[in-house]
């Protein structure tokens, strides 16, 4: 029996470059933008059960489906790198939204200093929770990818794309409301948000498997090809 290879970690060119860098490009606007909306909760009901969710949960899963494209193609270590460099951009969302509530708003500034801390005071509250339970369910992510693609020898793409994502989705779900409500809301409460949130996101993880073949079969034909 054929032994599982990682992907090949040579020089990046070309198209293969072109696409690490848009995929990267791709996961760094959506792990940004659902910080940034993160505060909005709202009711989704797909008849079978009423989800209560954070509008940030609808873009994340994206993430998901990119480190396990990059984890594909690229390998461990690059998808690393990304990962990283997600973490980084929120540090500098972070800083920067912290800049800007040091100094008052001029009379004419169509966002008041009340607003803007509404607004961003209570982002950089979540950025913070968000940027502990993403590095952990990032790289939980990574890892079981490349750990069901050495059980399987390489074969069943939707064996490590949806366990993967599944069991690091839950991750998130439980550290980021732990980190953001121990201690505010009931206990009760707390499990709820993680059930809901964790439930929608298996949903998305397992509605995202036919973008993940189609990825594949395109990387294969105009990248590889």
């Amino acid at each position: 029996m054929t032994a599982y290879q990682e992907p090949d970690e040579g020089p990046l060119e070309g198209r293969n470059l072109a696409v690490y860098m848009g995929l990267g490009a791709l996961f760094i606007a959506a792990l940004v933008v659902c910080n940034l909306v993160s505060n909005k909760f709202i009711e989704i009901d797909l008849g079978f059960k009423t989800f209560v969710i954070s509008v940030g949960i609808l873009p994340y899963p994206l993430t998901f489906l990119v480190t396990d494209l990059l984890s594909e193609f690229y390998g461990k270590r690059r998808t690393d790198y990304v990962v990283f460099s997600g973490f980084a951009a929120l540090l500098l969302v972070l800083i920067v939204i912290w800049l800007g509530g040091l100094f008052p708003a001029l009379p004419f500034s169509t966002v008041n200093d009340q607003a803007y801390d509404v607004v961003f005071g209570n982002s950089v509250r979540v950025i913070v929770a968000s940027m502990a339970a993403y590095i952990v369910a990032q790289l939980v992510d990574v890892r079981l990818f490349h750990f069901w693609k050495r059980v399987t020898r390489g074969k069943h793409l939707w064996v490590r794309n949806n366990f993967s994502t599944m069991l690091s989705q839950g991750v998130d779900s439980i550290l980021v409301i732990l980190i953001l409500f121990v201690g505010v809301l009931p206990n009760g409460t707390m499990i709820q948000y993680m059930a809901d949130a964790w439930l929608f996101k298996i949903l998305m993880a397992a509605l995202d498997t036919p973008f993940m073949y189609l990825g594949v079969w395109a990387y294969r034909k105009f990248v590889k090809a």
